[in-house]
C-alpha cells in the first residue's frame, strides 16, 4: 500500500502527461500533469478505452492514430517502445502539438498493458478545424468524401492485429462497378464522376457502427465489416450489392442504373492485408465471369442459408 501510494505521488508530481492502459487499450490510470495537458480530469478518462477517440489523436499527415496506426497498441503488441509526433484534441476544442512515447508493461515475460507518456511539444495550439480539414483531407477520397486507400490499408492493418490478439473475427470485401467504363466513354467523365458519387451517398448512409467502406481507386471500393455469426457475411455481401444496384446518375433526362460484382473474404489465420485482399478481389472477378452483379465468397453457407442460394452462391 505504501508502494502504491508513493508511485501515484511520484506519477502526479511529473510534468509529463502519464496514462496506463491493458491489452483492451481501457484506461486505468490518468496522472495530474495528463489532466493539465488535455483538460480531461481522470474521472472523466479512468475505465473509458483509448480508442472511444476522446483524445482524438492525428499524427502530422493527418492520420487518425487512436482508430489507425495507434502506437500505444502497436508496442503492445510487438512489445517495442515507440514514440511519435501528434497533436491532441483538447477538451476545449483545440488541438496541442504533443511528443508521446508508448511504453509496454510487462509481468514476467508477458504484456500486460502499455505507458503513454506525453509531454507538451510546444506553447502553440492548433485552430482544431483547420486540423480537422486536413485529417480529413489526407484521409478521404476527394470526389466521394469516403475513407481513401490510405486510410483503409492503415485500419486493416489495425484490425488484423486485433484478430491476431484478441481473435475478433471480419472480413473484407471488393466491389467492382461493372462496365464503368461504357459510361465514361459513351456519356462522359462527370457521369462517370455522378454514378461514383451516388453509389458513395448510398453507402455513407447504410454503413454502422465500426463497419467501415471506402474507394481503392478507379471505379473499385473496399469494405471492412466485423462479424458475429455464420450468416452475416452473406448478408453483409448482399446489401453492399444492392446498394450498388440502387446507385446511378442521370443523363438527359435518363435514368443510369448501375451494378456491381461483389467478392467476400473472411480473415484466416496468418493473414496478411496483401492476402486477404487479394483473395477478395479474386472473388470479386468470379462474380464477373458468373455474369456480373452478383456475389461470391469462400465460405459455405450455414445449413439453415443453404437451400436459399444457388450451387454457385453456396461457395467458390
Amino acid at each position: 500500500m505504501k508502494q502504491t501510494s508513493l508511485f501515484k505521488a511520484i506519477l502526479n508530481n511529473m510534468d509529463d502527461g502519464v496514462y496506463y492502459v491493458d491489452l483492451e487499450r481501457r484506461i486505468s490510470l490518468w496522472n495530474h500533469a495528463a489532466e493539465k495537458i488535455t483538460g480531461y480530469t481522470s474521472q472523466e478518462m479512468v475505465g473509458h478505452f483509448c480508442h472511444d477517440n476522446l483524445l482524438c489523436h492525428i499524427d502530422l499527415e493527418g492520420h487518425p492514430l487512436c482508430t489507425v496506426g495507434c502506437p500505444l497498441y502497436a508496442s503492445m503488441g510487438d512489445g517495442t517502445p515507440r514514440q511519435a509526433e501528434v497533436l491532441l484534441r483538447h477538451k476545449n476544442g483545440y488541438r496541442v502539438p504533443v511528443t508521446v512515447k508508448a511504453v509496454p508493461v510487462y509481468s514476467g515475460d508477458v504484456v500486460v498493458g502499455a505507458v503513454e507518456i506525453f509531454r507538451t511539444k510546444s506553447a502553440v495550439i492548433y485552430e482544431d478545424r483547420f486540423v480537422d480539414a486536413i485529417a480529413e483531407k489526407a484521409m478521404s477520397d476527394p470526389l466521394t468524401g469516403l475513407p481513401n486507400r490510405t486510410y483503409l490499408e492503415s485500419y486493416l492493418e489495425y484490425k488484423l492485429q486485433q484478430f491476431a490478439r484478441f481473435g475478433n473475427p471480419f472480413c473484407v470485401l471488393f466491389a467492382d462497378i461493372d462496365n464503368f467504363n461504357l459510361f465514361n466513354n459513351h456519356f462522359g467523365h462527370n457521369t462517370g464522376d455522378a454514378i461514383l458519387q451516388s453509389i458513395a451517398q448510398n453507402i455513407s448512409a447504410n454503413l454502422h457502427g465500426t463497419e467501415k467502406m471506402g474507394r481503392w481507386g478507379g471505379e473499385e471500393f473496399l469494405g471492412i465489416f466485423d462479424l458475429h455469426d455464420d450468416a452475416e457475411p452473406y448478408a453483409i455481401a448482399e446489401r453492399i450489392r444492392s446498394l450498388f444496384a440502387h446507385s446511378g446518375a442521370t443523363y438527359n433526362g435518363t435514368h443510369l442504373a448501375v451494378t456491381a460484382s461483389v467478392g467476400l473474404s473472411v480473415v484466416k489465420a496468418n493473414d496478411t492485408a496483401e492476402s486477404i485482399v487479394a483473395r477478395a478481389d479474386t472473388l470479386m472477378y468470379k462474380s464477373k465471369v458468373r455474369g456480373k452483379n452478383c456475389v461470391t465468397l469462400d465460405i459455405a453457407p450455414p445449413d439453415g442459408l443453404a437451400a436459399t442460394l444457388d450451387g454457385d452462391e453456396k461457395n467458390e
